[in-house]
């Protein structure tokens, strides 16, 4: 009696599909300028070579900052994810952005600075409704400044969670970036680490938890967008006691 043998595989089927898996996806909005630099590249290589060269690498460094990497979440239940990824710059207690329309008072507030080399798109902390989202403009100060949080563009997001939990992220726009991008509506369900929106070219990414949260990282610790926990949302009881 002969087994059967699974049909075999073409060496350059296997190649495709191990390129698909090392290589991220690029997210929608970079588009524009990749086709366009590619455009570009092919132009300046009829003038010249090098120029040419020159094109194509910055093309190619652009579909990287563009990057949309597959991020998968915690099983566990009850966390706050990182909405971005970077290094955390600052811990500490602030008061939400007026715009958002809550009451005035602090509450723990994770920042995380994201630098050119850093994954740009923004992930959902939580799995919740969006509630209400608010842009202001405002400078381009570099965003590993504190005054940024204030004086520069941003966009806020209002989520509630199942449990009725509120978290905020603000999207900031730092010194060279020139662009926000929210790709979600008010009324909208999103899930915990799913792609939300961008920066383009360096930015600043702030959490608002609720008061009683666990803040598990630290100023200086790397984060990993849509994976890193950045706090414990509190229980019943432990909001009861804040």
């Amino acid at each position: 009696m002969s087994s059967a043998r699974p049909p075999a595989r073409h060496p350059f089927a296997h190649i495709v599909q191990l390129a698909r898996e090392s290589v991220p996806p690029m997210h929608p909005a970079g588009r524009p300028f990749v086709f366009g630099g590619l455009a570009a590249t092919l132009l300046l290589r009829k003038v010249s070579r090098r120029l040419g060269g020159l094109a194509a690498v910055g093309t190619a460094a652009t579909a990287l900052f563009f990057r949309e990497p597959r991020r998968v979440p915690p099983p566990r239940t009850g966390l706050v994810l990182s909405a971005a990824d970077g290094t955390v710059a600052r811990v500490e207690e602030a008061t939400p952005p007026p715009e958002l329309g809550l009451p005035a008072g602090p509450r723990p507030r994770v920042s995380v600075f994201l630098s050119v080399f850093d994954v740009h798109v923004q992930r959902a902390p939580v799995a919740g409704m969006i509630e209400r989202i608010a842009y202001r403009p405002g400078k381009f100060l570099s965003a590993d400044l504190d005054k940024a949080s204030e004086d520069n563009e941003r966009n806020s997001v209002l989520l509630r969670t199942a449990e009725g939990h509120e978290l905020v992220t603000v999207q900031i726009a730092g010194l060279v970036a020139r662009r926000i991008v929210c790709q979600v509506t008010e009324g909208e369900q999103v899930a915990a680490g799913q792609t939300y929106g961008l920066i383009r070219f360096g930015s600043r990414v702030e959490v608002y938890l609720p008061a009683g949260s666990r803040v598990l990282v630290a100023e200086g610790q790397r984060t990993i967008g849509g994976e890193t926990a950045l706090a414990e949302l509190p229980t019943p009881a432990r909001s009861a006691e804040g």
